[in-house]
């Protein structure tokens, strides 16, 4: 196994890595809508805290050697299920015609009361 961490996404506050790669799979940890230089969450819109979310993730995915086009799964975490069309909107924005498996879980609370999380799951590219 392989830790995966890099200064284009948010360092880890909590005993974990951004990203652990095994056996050709990269696993990403759960990214909120932290900015990377800063490190103070981003309290926008649920459409500006996703992107920022999934950016973050884009950084540890290339850091990794992979892609957002790699993604495998994506689970999404939402504080209110009444955002589901807003987040699947701006997930299909972000993604275009790539359409990876996804679950998404309405959650009671998520960290400095942000409104979205997303973890993922990813191939490496061949060489």
């Amino acid at each position: 196994m392989q830790q995966v961490n890099t200064n284009e996404a948010p360092f880890p506050a909590g005993h974990y890595s951004q990203g652990i790669i095994h056996e050709g799979v990269v696993y990403i940890s759960g990214q909120l809508s932290i900015d990377p230089t800063t490190r103070l969450p981003i309290k926008g819109t649920i459409e500006e805290q996703l992107m920022q979310s999934l950016n973050n993730m884009n950084a540890v995915l290339i850091a990794a050697g992979s892609s957002k086009e790699m993604v495998l799964k994506c689970t999404v975490f939402i504080s209110d299920i009444e955002l589901w069309p807003r987040v699947n909107t701006t997930y299909a924005k972000f993604f275009g015609t790539h359409k990876p498996a996804r679950s998404v879980i309405p959650v009671s609370f998520l960290h400095h009361g942000l409104l979205v999380e997303v973890e993922a799951i990813a191939a490496l590219k061949k060489n």
